[in-house]
């Protein structure tokens, strides 16, 4: 019995110590991860992000605003779906706006989404922002295998330097109340 002991407490602290492993999702205060996404090829989502042209590749603090809103996001999730109106919404109130629209940019992922799925979730949602596909979920792993659908606000500083000020799952469910505590979290 105390051969069965010692394996049983062996196997606990080493569950315990791969569970301590894992990744958390972003935290407020913290940075993001090394995450590479290809230059999109529609034109107008390579002026929207202004990325230089002659590149394949940025990373997320490379936008060209003072605020990125991630929406990590998967065309099979019913709840971003129905999210995908009022996150629309959102997107639409930030592009009218003449002091938002080059401050602040919205992207989305798609965690363990090919890129066919991830254009096929674009078109059927009418979705004017660039999506990326994670088809491997090697983004999604990096942020903590986080549910969908998860939103991280980043705060770009003119050094290119940056911060995560939101990150919280969950559906948008008022995109003027969202944009005003996006606004008041970034210190807009």
């Amino acid at each position: 019995t105390t051969s069965i002991v010692t394996w049983i407490s062996i196997f606990l602290l080493l569950s315990i110590g791969l569970l301590s492993a894992e990744i958390a999702p972003p935290k407020e205060g913290g940075v993001l991860p090394e995450i590479t996404l290809s230059v999109p090829e529609v034109p107008t989502h390579q002026n929207y992000l202004d990325i230089a042209k002659n590149k394949k590749t940025f990373r997320i603090p490379e936008i060209k605003a003072e605020v990125v809103l991630i929406e990590i996001f998967s065309m099979y999730c019913p709840y971003c779906q129905k999210d995908a109106p009022v996150v629309n919404e959102l997107y639409n109130k930030i592009a009218q706006d003449e002091k938002l629209k080059n401050k602040i940019k919205l992207i989305g992922i798609g965690a363990g989404n090919s890129p066919f799925e991830v254009d096929f979730f674009q078109k059927t949602y009418g979705i004017n922002f660039p999506l990326f596909p994670d088809a491997e979920f090697s983004i999604h792993k990096m942020l903590g295998e986080v549910r969908t659908p998860y939103f991280i606000g980043v705060k770009i500083k003119k050094d290119g330097t940056h911060s995560i000020f939101y990150s919280e799952r969950g559906a948008i469910e008022d995109a003027s109340k969202f944009l005003n505590l996006i606004l008041s979290k970034a210190g807009f």
